[in-house]
């Protein structure tokens, strides 16, 4: 089940306030920084928040929630922030945390030129082939430029696949890539995925924010025997396309 939080709320609103209060915490006692793309931020941090008033807890909104009772959450492997994997091996080896909130100052640097390249890009589309599509659907990551073109494709009757947004309710009220078909979050992803379990044989797209949350749950597609699952690399920040909104 989707579970639906108005983030408009005097209730969401105060306790997403004392959620960035934790964050800025968290930096202070780690000697970490912002990542430079604030969707970023913000998106973690009303994932946070949202989980906060479901669960009490903030766990990571970058994984599922494992456990119906405050108990079976306790005791399943569930990620409360700043989790144990991040502080231990993916900010010291990688230079940010799984979500990419909390990055050293050289990962943020490395980030933020990232950023620059890819808002220098001019972007053009043409039509593809049903081969090229075939093709692309096949990839472990597709570009924006890549998947505005299946869209077009598919608009067109050459090519067919799902797309699915990993994200949470209230990002894909605000904001989604226009013709997604799903939304399946990833704090409940095993129980959203059961809308498409009988659609294994057709490929997938997957994206989130920022490619974070989608690749997560592309890896368990895989494992449940989905047989093509593509990632959309950087997610909805890098999308150029048309977008909509709205609870539809």
């Amino acid at each position: 089940m989707i579970r639906k939080i108005d983030i408009n709320s005097d209730e969401f609103q105060t306790e997403l306030e004392l959620t960035k209060q934790f964050t800025n915490k968290v930096l202070d006692e780690h000697g970490l920084v912002y990542n430079p793309d604030d969707e970023v931020n913000e998106s973690i941090q009303m994932g946070l928040t949202r989980n906060k008033l479901i669960y009490g807890k903030r766990f990571c909104p970058c994984f599922m929630v494992i456990g119906n009772t405050p108990a079976e959450q306790e005791n399943s492997d569930n990620r409360l922030c700043p989790c144990t994997p991040a502080l231990t091996n993916e900010i010291p080896s990688k230079g940010s945390c799984h979500c990419g909130i909390f990055c050293t100052e050289q990962k943020a640097n490395e980030i933020k030129k990232q950023i620059d390249v890819h808002d220098a890009i001019a972007t053009h589309s043409r039509g593809l082939t049903k081969e090229e599509c075939a093709n692309l659907l096949t990839k472990e990551e597709i570009n924006s430029l890549e998947l505005e073109s299946l869209l077009e494709a598919r608009d067109l009757g050459f090519v067919d696949f799902n797309l699915v947004d990993t994200r949470e309710w209230m990002e894909w009220v605000g904001t989604r890539i226009k013709g997604t078909d799903y939304l399946i979050p990833t704090t409940s992803f095993y129980h959203a995925l059961e809308r498409i379990n009988n659609q294994k044989d057709i490929p997938v797209i997957v994206y989130c924010h920022s490619g974070s949350r989608s690749a997560y749950c592309q890896r368990i597609m895989l494992d449940l025997g989905f047989k093509s699952v593509a990632n959309l690399d950087y997610g909805i920040s890098s999308y150029g396309g048309e977008r909509e909104s709205g609870d539809n």
